[in-house]
């Protein structure tokens, strides 16, 4: 005689993966020839499995693994409590200093991550198996807010992998021109605005975003200025993360509401003040509204943001705040009359149906969200993965996330992770091949040395 309302988990996994990536280039560096990820995946005692993804590397791996006590065992439908024990007894990791990612030092991601998110999205992912509904419904005061959610064509600068000696994917057949551009070296207006028409053949985008942060500025506002004239009636928006001072970034961004709907991160800490005081002196002088995933990735940091009116975006990123944190900010932004977003890393399918469940559980008029899905589009690990079509997910007519794990393709994957010399990300190795004893600097684009 069953003495509990809802299924029991039996066995918990963490399973690290890696996947390919092009050799993106940011204020960080290069991206890798490969980037890694773990996935969770929980089964309950009806045989049923729950998913859910999070950003890789060693640290992350062991606080999931230190999870699995307070997991297994429990109720699917006691998520929240379990999520809860997993904060107070799970592991940390030491040598968090606060700064968080104001200055986009990747050593802190493993802080700012919420690892316990991917738990949350696969214990998710069985509740609403078992109670016939997609995790969206689940999520928040109001459960479903849409059935399409929006995403933007999330564009970079390319490196030259020829001038590398790195084992970087090299598509030879392509199924349209968006396979071929993703892998070429680009580093001038006509190549963004290139890649940005194949990715809106191949997706349907009407809104794009530009990672910054590789150029000088004026060259980036060119791009930014090729793009609005490419597609005129899209939202366009740029994103240096915090590389430009004050000065320059005023300089570069006044009058520009034209072509920018609105700039992300666009300056950092300087002269003893903090990135949140800085970008509240940028958003008066120019009055252009302003996104960040840098400044506000918790909730002390957005009491503060949202105190200096720093920020008009909050781009919640489910893997730092959690499905239901951020959620949870989406109301208050849509209270408040702030919007709420998304910002991405490099990811897999299974990330990109938690986006989507997320994002189609947020109120109000919410930003497109980003995704780097389309930089690794080919090589998912689930059966009948979400598609953007028309610049939009459609929510899966599919209880819990929506998609099914493959094993075989999960462990495929894992066999990638076990033949990579490192496994937690480090962008200036890549840079090394670019630029001689290339080091990392906050305040300088990474091309410009």
């Amino acid at each position: 005689m069953r003495n509990h309302g809802s299924p029991i988990i039996t066995d918990m996994k963490v399973i690290p993966v890696a996947g390919y990536d092009s050799a993106l280039l940011t204020l960080s560096g290069c991206h890798a020839p490969y980037f890694t990820r773990n996935i969770v995946i929980l089964e309950d005692e009806t045989g049923n499995t729950g998913i859910g993804e999070i950003h890789g590397g060693k640290d992350i791996t062991r606080m999931l693994e230190s999870y699995r006590p307070f997991v297994v065992g429990q109720e699917i439908a006691n998520y929240r409590g379990c999520i809860t024990a997993i904060r107070r007894g799970g592991l940390s990791v030491e040598g968090d200093t606060g700064e968080g990612l104001q200055g986009l030092n990747l050593a802190n991601l493993k802080f700012v991550v919420q690892a316990e998110a991917a738990v949350e999205c696969a214990m998710l992912d069985l509740f609403g198996k078992f109670v016939n509904h997609p995790i969206a419904a689940l999520l928040g005061e109001g459960g479903v807010q849409r059935t399409e959610v929006p995403f933007l064509g999330y564009l970079f600068y390319i490196a030259d992998t020829e001038k590398m000696d790195l084992p970087y994917l090299r598509e030879t057949q392509w199924k349209d021109d968006w396979d071929r551009v993703r892998r070429l070296g680009t580093l001038t207006p006509e190549g963004i605005t290139v890649q940005a028409k194949a990715a809106h053949d191949r997706y349907g985008f009407q809104n794009f975003k530009l990672k910054g942060g590789v150029l000088r500025g004026e060259e980036e506002m060119e791009a930014i200025q090729a793009l609005h004239e490419a597609f005129p009636h899209s939202r366009i928006n740029l994103d240096p993360n915090g590389a430009w001072a004050l000065e320059e970034a005023i300089k570069l961004c006044k009058g520009k509401g034209d072509i920018l709907t609105y700039i992300e991160d666009p300056c950092g800490p300087e002269a003893g003040f903090s990135s949140r005081e800085i970008m509240a002196e940028f958003k008066d002088a120019t009055g252009l509204p302003v996104a960040t995933n840098m400044i506000a990735t918790n909730w002390r940091q957005f009491h503060h943001a949202a105190a200096l009116r720093a920020v008009d975006i909050v781009l919640a990123d489910p893997h730092f705040w959690t499905l239901n944190g951020s959620i949870r900010m989406a109301y208050v932004l849509n209270d408040w009359g702030l919007t709420w977003g998304s910002h991405s890393n490099n990811h897999f399918d299974i990330t990109l149906a938690a986006f989507a469940q997320v994002a189609a559980a947020a109120p109000g008029n919410i930003a497109p969200i980003d995704t780097h899905y389309i930089w690794q589009d080919g090589q998912e690990l689930c059966d009948h993965s979400l598609q953007i079509r028309d610049g939009v997910i459609k929510l899966p007519d599919k209880p819990g996330l929506g998609v099914d794990i493959n094993m075989d393709k999960v462990m495929k994957a894992n066999e990638l992770y076990h033949r990579l010399p490192y496994h937690d990300r480090d962008d200036s190795i890549s840079m090394q091949y670019l630029i001689k004893d290339w080091k990392y600097d906050a305040k300088k684009p990474c091309m410009v040395r």
